[in-house]
């Protein structure tokens, strides 16, 4: 099975190719649908430019040559040069019957298969999650599932803040307040408040800050019972993550660290080796690089400091250090950062400096997925009446308390109710995110993201127990329905037209690193079977050979909504 779009394109650079010759084969062939037909190429138009010709003739040119008598049973050209394709119902079909006998439902695997670090989620220890983790958490596991789908092997990264000067203040703190409160309050999520109960303490007793200094000196010296305290806090803060994570479904776990600290006995040798390359040379007392084409406001040269002029390492020494080790120790042929948009800057001379060192070459690549804003209705970031932001764990709380009652009157039962609120609440939150192009802002509104009709989560999930439904009623196994598909109704047609792209979606989602595509795939999946659920009768269907049709129709539209919403990490409720 293909997409047609994909048969199409092809069969058309076979005409260039035959018709205008092979210097033309590679014009941009791009497929696109039609309100005149099923499909539509405009490549005749800036042919025509090239050609000097009218573009009315070379798409007439192309119409008359290109093979299609096994996929369409008609082809004109219309307006100023569109070439318009009708595809036959036999082939729709056909196509539909092999991706419903194909167990990977017609999405590629990877040739070749490459590694990719994904670098997301990345809280600090010294922090709690809010909102803006979100997004950076489960775009970034959504991305990893797809990768992992098409069969590429996939290093989650989560660049955990577990380093630096403020754990002296956060020990010393621990240690004020005794190890079990303060282990207490970590797991549960205070953290917040206990490094601004830490933070005022070091910012008005002397005492305290002259002994926070002391402990960052033992911490980073190595000194046993220093590293104990900071490892208590390091695990409990873990404890806490984690509890989202599992609440989200998002696939870190404590294997998937790369923390900081991890890269602390790296920093040197970096530094030795950039400075020995001529790199990273001593600038007002630091060690600096100067990515070239980066200057300020003044025009100066921007730096990247390597080495303060105290001795200490920043955060640029820790990602130079982290990709130095993804590319030459992991052997990673793409990195991917999902970092929000504020840190671009950041990012381009990352790059930069990692190409003058010679570490990233043509033979990997490196991106910064953007990460745009979410924000309230006021446009700003969300944060609470007391100006804070607002904890992830609270966001997931409301999520599922709105849904309970959204769903209130259906379940009789509070445990069911609960159970199916916690799915359609989770899965509202991350949908609501992961439809939205990633390096675009958006407004949170839980009214929206809950909503039973739209492009929602919940309106996806209600989709697939709209067609499990069909087959609990009849009391069959949608598992063991047959794939012969025959069209006999244009919603039955649209439906499986729509289900052929399903392995081009996540192709372009995972080229792009952008699941918004896999989501708006799915989103018009859910329409079309939506169409096809109130106007074509299914265990009324007209005859045995219609409901048989009907019912492998409606199983393969399940099995291709289940396997993408799984790709998102979306939860999907047996009932709603």
């Amino acid at each position: 099975m293909a997409d047609p779009r994909e048969v199409l394109a092809q069969r058309v650079r076979m005409a260039l190719a035959d018709t205008l010759g092979a210097e033309y084969a590679d014009a941009d062939a791009v497929i696109r649908p039609s309100a005149f037909a099923d499909y539509q190429a405009n490549v005749a138009l800036p042919l025509a430019k090239r050609l000097g010709r009218p573009p009315r003739d070379v798409a007439t040119q192309i119409a008359d040559h290109v093979h299609l008598d096994d996929v369409c049973d008609k082809i004109d050209v219309s307006g100023p040069g569109f070439i318009n394709f009708s595809l036959r119902d036999e082939w729709v079909a056909g196509q539909a019957a092999d991706q419903f006998a194909d167990p990977r439902l017609g999405v590629p695997e990877a040739d070749p298969a490459h590694k990719t670090v994904v670098d997301y989620s990345s809280p600090n220890v010294a922090k709690e999650m809010h909102v803006g983790h979100l997004r950076t958490t489960i775009v970034g596991d959504a991305v990893v599932r797809i990768l992992e789908h098409l069969g590429h092997a996939v290093v989650r990264a989560n660049h955990l803040g577990d380093w630096g000067t403020q754990f002296g203040m956060l020990i010393e703190h621990l240690l004020d307040v005794g190890e079990e409160s303060a282990r207490q309050q970590l797991s549960t999520g205070e953290i917040n408040a206990f490094y601004q109960a830490a933070r005022a303490k070091f910012d008005s007793d002397p005492g305290f800050a002259e002994r926070s200094r002391n402990r960052v000196v033992a911490l980073q010296g190595g000194d046993e019972e220093t590293l104990r305290l900071w490892q208590l806090v390091i695990d409990d803060s873990k404890q806490y993550y984690n509890t989202i994570y599992r609440r989200l479904g998002v696939t870190l776990t404590d294997a998937d660290l790369a923390p900081e600290s991890f890269y602390n006995p790296m920093l040197a040798s970096v530094c030795d080796e950039l400075r020995a390359a001529g790199i990273a040379v001593i600038s007002d007392g630091a060690l600096c690089v100067f990515p070239p084409g980066f200057t300020g406001r003044d025009g100066a040269p921007l730096p990247m400091i390597l080495r303060k002029r105290d001795g200490g390492y920043g955060y640029d020494t820790t990602d130079l250090a982290a990709i130095r080790y993804r590319i030459s120790d992991l052997k990673a042929a793409r990195l991917i950062y999902f970092v929000a948009a504020e840190q671009s800057l950041h990012f381009q001379m990352l790059f930069a400096a990692a190409r003058q060192a010679g570490w990233l070459t043509g033979e990997v690549s490196a991106e910064h997925a953007v990460i745009g804003l979410v924000s309230g209705a006021d446009r700003k970031r969300i944060r609470t009446r007391t100006g804070d932001q607002v904890k992830l764990i609270t966001l997931i709380d409301e999520a599922v308390e709105r849904a309970e009652r959204v769903i209130a009157d259906r379940y009789d039962d509070p445990g069911l109710r609960h159970e199916i609120a916690e799915a359609v609440g989770i899965g509202a939150l991350k949908y609501g995110d992961l439809s939205v192009a990633r390096d675009s802002g958006y407004v949170f509104d839980f009214d929206r993201m809950l909503a039973l009709t739209g492009n929602t989560g919940p309106y996806l999930q209600y989709a697939t127990t709209r067609a499990r439904g069909i087959f609990r009623k009849a009391g069959l196994d949608p598992d063991k329905a047959t794939g012969d598909i025959h069209i006999t109704h244009d919603a039955e047609r649209a439906l499986a037209l729509t289900l052929l792209g399903f392995g081009t979606a996540v192709c372009q989602a995972a080229d792009t690193a952008e699941p918004h595509v896999l989501a708006a795939f799915l989103f018009d999946v859910a329409s079309a079977f939506t169409t096809f659920y109130e106007v074509c009768p299914v265990l009324k269907a007209a005859g045995d050979t219609e409901r048989e049709s009907r019912l492998a129709l409606s199983a393969l539209t399940l099995r291709v909504l289940s396997t993408g919403l799984d790709l998102l990490g979306i939860p999907l409720p047996e009932r709603m």
